[in-house]
């Protein structure tokens, strides 16, 4: 295998204004849904991540089974999934589909034997089955709305409960199980509910801003933490390891921490100010931090000894689709919601904040001679950043920037769909019109060489002032798609729509291979070696290719390295590449360079 899979820097859970986002945990491993990934990330060693993408849907909710072996994971349509997490193939031990709609929540009993799946279903609004077989092994009855979260009791005698949109919980018996009660203390939906690991209490959390604790066996209320303890709208409630305490993630942007015994109130963290720090649900990692969601999809991890956010963790939370690399090493991921990331070389992932763009990044760009990097997005802007923050620069494009590339002396071009237009110090100084559709860009020096949807490649020089057309390349036969210089600007390699790739010389203005084949899709990004004598390609059809330039005919391949699609590539280290894609998750390969 001329391949060996890296450490993957994945997304961060996607959270919707008004929804309960399904967080869950088993030692050091954070587990939740991503798109149609399910991602399990290892807090103590990142080299044991995983981005589960055997999806087609959607998906909602993952839980890892008590024994430790296996993951249930559930989409929007009402499949679920149960997959090995021991070895590295996540082998499907069991799929079923306990009823057609959207599972919200999964629940495995304490023998790892049965899982409870609920959500919004047409024929039914819950199930229960064995993991093994898919057969049945109760019934989920007693709601008249979508249930939104399931909890079993790990101890025998089993008792499971169930919470719903029509404000009440239901009280099973098991196994099999079976409806004993209804419930209603809450007056509004009802978010969460959740067995401690002892079985001798559970917690429920609603839109009412209400939480309330239970007697784990029977059912009946012990207690009811009053009225104002939150102010919100509680989407999640999880215990810590010792059932001593409890932890409640709410709309008022807000994290408590509760004594179960006393229930009193211990601590208070309030996140933020901002919408997008509304707390959208959490989980205890180990037996002192708590992972909080925030609305924006940032995970706030919480020491309850310090009583301080110990850190956060960051990742795009939608498909990535554009990188840069600077000097240092470190690289900086663009994606389709604004968001740019960077990731540094000891592996730390960082926003970059501050005012920055509401929509799709379609370039980066890293100038030397500035120390600074440069972006553009489909919100029609041109912004500058330096470290994890953006500047006050902000210039408007003419038209809707296709990329952006860095030339020499600090001078920033950005192809827009009518032209190419020059930056210098934060000021506009050339606006080039053309009569194609740019495409893409690149550039090397004082070589500018813009794609266009016509399929031609038109290769200018920058005087200072102004940009002159110097040659035209014309052997793709599509809309070219992505351009790279080689680091010494001798090469221009290709990519086009069709799935073609082409290696020219800039200085001589011909074409000097086109058997860089192997992609069936749109070539989405290209990278030189910094030796310059290897590319690098990512398409639309999954897979990665590594050329050799002095024999073309040599290649080595990633099949399905991004769900999706591959939409950026880059070198990392001499035999180490990144890529990313429409899952949002950033990979690393260790590569054997052909020869």
């Amino acid at each position: 295998m001329s391949f060996k899979r890296g450490i993957i820097y994945p997304a961060n859970p996607v959270a919707e204004r008004g929804s309960a986002t399904k967080l869950s945990s088993s030692g050091s491993k954070l587990v939740y849904a991503n798109g149609r990934t399910i991602i399990i990330r290892d807090l103590q060693d990142p080299s044991k991540n995983i981005v589960y993408t055997a999806h087609t849907q959607p998906t909602t909710v993952a839980r890892i089974s008590p024994s430790g072996y296996y993951c249930a994971s559930a989409d929007s349509v009402g499949n679920v999934r149960i997959w090995d997490i021991v070895g590295e193939e996540n082998i499907l031990k069991l799929e079923a589909k306990p009823f057609a709609g959207k599972i919200a929540d999964l629940s495995w009993d304490g023998e790892s034997k049965r899982i409870i799946a609920v959500g919004d279903g047409r024929e039914k609004l819950g199930a229960v089955f064995m993991f093994d077989t898919g057969s049945s092994a109760g019934e989920i009855s007693g709601h008249s709305k979508a249930i939104n979260a399931v909890s079993i009791r790990s101890q025998r005698p089993f008792r499971a409960a169930t919470a719903a949109d029509d404000s009440h919980i239901v009280f099973y018996h098991g196994a099999p199980y079976k409806y004993e009660k209804t419930i209603r203390t809450h007056t509004k939906f009802v978010q969460d509910v959740r067995y401690a690991p002892s079985g001798d209490l559970f917690v429920s959390a609603g839109s009412d801003a209400k939480v309330f604790l239970y007697d784990g066996k029977t059912g009946d209320v012990v207690a009811d933490l009053g009225d104002g303890i939150h102010k919100g709208t509680v989407f999640g409630a999880n215990w810590s390891s010792d059932s001593k305490h409890f932890a409640t993630s709410s709309a008022d942007k807000t994290v408590k921490l509760f004594d179960a015994t006393t229930q009193k109130e211990v601590s208070c963290w309030t996140i933020g100010s901002d919408i997008a720090d509304q707390q959208c649900g959490n989980t205890w990692m180990g037996e002192h931090e708590i992972a909080s969601l925030s609305l924006n999809g940032n995970i706030n991890m919480i020491d309850k000894r310090s009583g301080e956010i110990a850190r956060v963790l960051y990742g795009p939370t939608k498909g990535v689709t554009t990188s840069a690399i600077d000097s240092s090493g470190t690289m900086y991921a663009g994606s389709f919601d604004g968001r740019i990331v960077s990731v540094t070389t000891n592996g730390t992932v960082e926003p970059i904040v501050g005012s920055g763009h509401t929509n799709h990044v379609s370039g980066i760009a890293t100038c030397p001679t500035t120390s600074k990097l440069y972006s553009v997005a489909y919100d029609d802007t041109f912004r500058e950043f330096a470290g994890t923050k953006f500047s006050a620069t902000s210039l408007s494009t003419t038209a809707q920037p296709k990329g952006v590339a860095a030339g020499e002396d600090g001078v920033i071009f950005v192809a827009t769909l009518s032209g190419v237009e020059a930056i210098l110090e934060d000021k506009k100084v050339s606006n080039l019109q053309v009569s194609y559709v740019p495409s893409s860009i690149s550039a090397n020096g004082s070589t500018v060489a813009v794609g266009g949807e016509d399929t031609a490649i038109y290769l200018y020089s920058w005087d200072g002032s102004k940009l002159t057309q110097t040659g035209k390349l014309d052997s793709n036969n599509s809309a070219i798609s992505c351009l790279a210089f080689s680091p010494d600007g001798g090469l221009l390699a290709a990519g086009d729509s069709g799935g073609k790739l082409m290696l020219y010389n800039v200085i001589k203005k011909e074409l000097i291979t086109g058997r860089w084949s192997g992609h069936s899709g749109r070539i989405n990004a290209l990278a030189f070696h910094p030796g310059g004598k290897h590319a690098v390609s990512g398409a639309l059809d999954t897979n990665i290719f590594i050329w050799s330039v002095e024999k073309p005919l040599r290649k080595a391949s990633i099949p399905n390295a991004c769900m999706g699609g591959v939409n950026m590539v880059q070198w990392i280290g001499e035999n180490t590449i990144a890529s990313a894609g429409a899952d949002a998750s950033i990979r690393t390969w260790e590569v054997v360079l052909p020869s």
